[in-house]
């Protein structure tokens, strides 16, 4: 493994930094937290958000405008469900949602990303409906997708295991480590 000696090492977390400089190195959302609390900066939101927020106040600058959460109407659904309850407005992906499908589908069931969208955006429509959209999704489903940014580990273990489909777990952590400790552009944050 090679040495770090002379390397740039990151510096600490404080007001003192640039939003470019925050933006150079990898920080954890709990540490992201901290200095959002320590600065008077709203804490919502998730890591990428976060980061932007403290990026404009290290800058002085005013972050950009957030778009107005849209609130869940309506009741959600309660047990006992059937193939042909409609999804209402609003409904989230439950338990008593999860217990039919896993019925109906079997113990593989999970709610992934084509799921989470139909039970958002299929007010209206039937449990059995869902249940189709389930097997029709299943091939695209399988299929090697982009691992969303606020999910930097994920993405650099799928790659770094890809290069060494030998390596251990620990190998792949600590060469994670290393890759976190390291500066980046701001732009690939």
């Amino acid at each position: 493994m090679s040495s770090n000696a002379g390397a740039e090492a990151r510096p600490e977390l404080s007001a003192a930094l640039s939003g470019d400089e925050l933006a150079r190195w990898y920080w954890t959302l709990a540490e992201l937290t901290v200095l959002a609390r320590e600065i008077g900066v709203s804490r919502s939101g998730g890591k990428v958000v976060l980061t932007e927020r403290l990026r404009a106040a290290l800058d002085g600058v005013a972050p950009a405008a957030a778009p107005p959460r849209a609130r869940s109407v309506g009741r959600q659904l309660a047990a006992p469900v059937n193939g042909s309850t409609v999804l209402p407005e609003g409904q989230r992906c439950s338990q008593v949602l999860r217990e039919y499908f896993r019925r109906e589908i079997g113990q593989s069931f999970h709610f992934d990303a084509y799921m989470r969208a139909f039970v958002a955006e299929g007010a209206g429509r039937t449990l059995a409906d869902a249940v189709a959209h389930w097997h029709a999704t299943r091939q695209t489903a399988a299929q090697v997708t982009e691992i969303g940014a606020q999910f930097e580990l994920n993405r650099f273990l799928r790659d770094w295991h890809a290069e060494h489909p030998a390596g251990s777990r620990t190998e792949a952590l600590a060469a994670w480590r290393a890759h976190r400790d390291r500066p980046r552009s701001p732009a690939e944050s």
